[in-house]
């Protein structure tokens, strides 16, 4: 179907997690997935029943299936159907209210056609045949260039320092040199900032995944999601161009699920962030000054501070760490997911103090103007904000130990 509609690539994601073993608890986030995948949980991770003969066998009957309907439509591969929206109809018998309002003419439109052939004498549907946005093998990746270009450098103690050109199409910049360093320094890695590398431009998928101690990486445009995946370590700073005119905290600067699954590192800010915003973090620090549904899922550590516009969902199944939240307008209690999380105004003392220098921290690694203005009105931004933590967990049942003997002398 999704052949037919176009697609020229699919994904397999869920399914191919059940083929391994995935029952499906949902219960992720607590660490006592019972067939040890989603856990660090030694006793439970020996419980995993996945093997890659089971992967291989799902992938290998998907493409029976694929074949046999194939043979049904009379074609020999999905080269032949993709875009073949005329074999496509409509249903009209289905009844359920929800379909009453779907148009789905556009859907099923036939793909625009073009004049190939010398005469123009031939026509074939339109297809991307090459793979969008990809630079040409003869020219190195960037994640591959900073790779070699600062490896020697640091590794000879000295300092890198760079600035680089970055397209969409340059992902994951900065995991390649983050696994070098795991290789072969460990979790100590190097000093901060050895490597100090600056990019200009829209980033691609994953920007400083899995960024680990000495690496500090600034980033002068935006970046699509997953900033900062894994991130064990280091510092990662996004802003504006200087001579953008919007405010900083008016535009969406970097995508969903950033910091997803991050154990430390720092990660400043200066716009929005998209939905599910350090969901899993569980020990890095983030400032940014917005963000969309879903901020703090399933977060498990660090601390996030949020200087702007936030969505529904906040805070659903966080177990760990801390939030500041800027709410000028009240609205966080009635958006905020309240199962799992209390929240009270910052207190005046250590703790407003401490809120204060992490605000001063993201306006010196940014410079940014909403940083610098809610500074400046301190005394009145201040009873604005919300500390989110975990709702404390229950006591356990003080359990008594009665030995035999005094059993004894009970019953006498």
């Amino acid at each position: 179907m999704a052949a037919l509609l176009g697609a020229e690539e699919y994904g397999f994601g869920t399914s191919a997690l059940l083929a391994v073993g995935c029952v499906m608890a949902r219960q992720c986030h607590s660490n006592t997935c019972p067939v040890g995948i989603a856990t660090q949980r030694e006793d439970l991770r020996a419980k995993f029943p996945g093997k890659p003969e089971h992967l291989i066998s799902y992938m290998l009957y998907i493409a029976e299936q694929v074949r046999m309907i194939l043979a049904e439509m009379g074609c020999r591969s999905l080269d032949e159907i993709v875009g073949r929206t005329d074999l496509l109809e409509e249903r009209r018998e289905v009844t359920l209210p929800r379909c009453a309002g779907l148009e789905l003419s556009g859907l099923l439109a036939a793909p625009v056609r073009y004049q190939v052939g010398e005469r123009g004498d031939a026509t074939v549907a339109l297809r991307q045949t090459t793979p969008a946005n990809v630079r040409p093998e003869t020219e190195m990746p960037l994640d591959e260039r900073l790779l070699s270009e600062a490896w020697p450098i640091i590794s000879a103690g000295g300092r890198f320092v760079r600035t680089y050109a970055i397209g969409n199409c340059d992902r994951t910049v900065g995991a390649r040199l983050a696994g070098e360093i795991a290789r072969l320094r460990g979790e100590a890695g190097f000093a901060p900032a050895s490597i100090d590398a600056t990019f200009r431009g829209t980033a691609g998928q994953s920007f400083g995944a899995f960024c680990t101690a000495g690496m500090r990486l600034t980033l002068r445009g935006d970046a699509q999601d997953y900033v900062g995946k894994s991130m064990h370590a280091g510092t990662i700073v996004i802003a504006q161009p200087k001579e953008c005119p919007v405010e900083s905290h008016l535009t969406t600067i970097v995508g969903n699920t950033v910091l997803y699954g991050a154990t430390g590192g720092e990660v400043f800010i200066a716009g929005r962030a998209g939905e599910r915003f350090c969901v899993r973090n569980s020990g890095a620090l983030a400032i940014a000054e917005g963000c969309g549904d879903h901020g703090c899922e399933y977060m498990t550590g660090g601390t996030v501070v949020l200087l702007g516009v936030f969505g529904r969902n906040f805070g659903a199944g966080m177990s760990g760490g801390e939030a500041f939240v800027l709410d000028l307008h009240g609205h966080l209690p009635e958006l905020a997911n309240r199962e799992m999380i209390e929240m009270k105004r910052v207190a005046a003392g250590p703790e407003s103090e401490r809120l204060r220098g992490l605000i001063e921290r993201h306006e010196r690694e940014t410079g940014s103007a909403r940083a610098r203005a809610i500074l400046d009105t301190w005394k009145d931004a201040l009873p604005t904000f919300w500390r989110v933590t975990p709702k404390a967990a229950p006591a356990a049942p003080e359990v008594v130990v009665v030995k035999a003997a005094t059993r004894e002398a009970a019953k006498a």
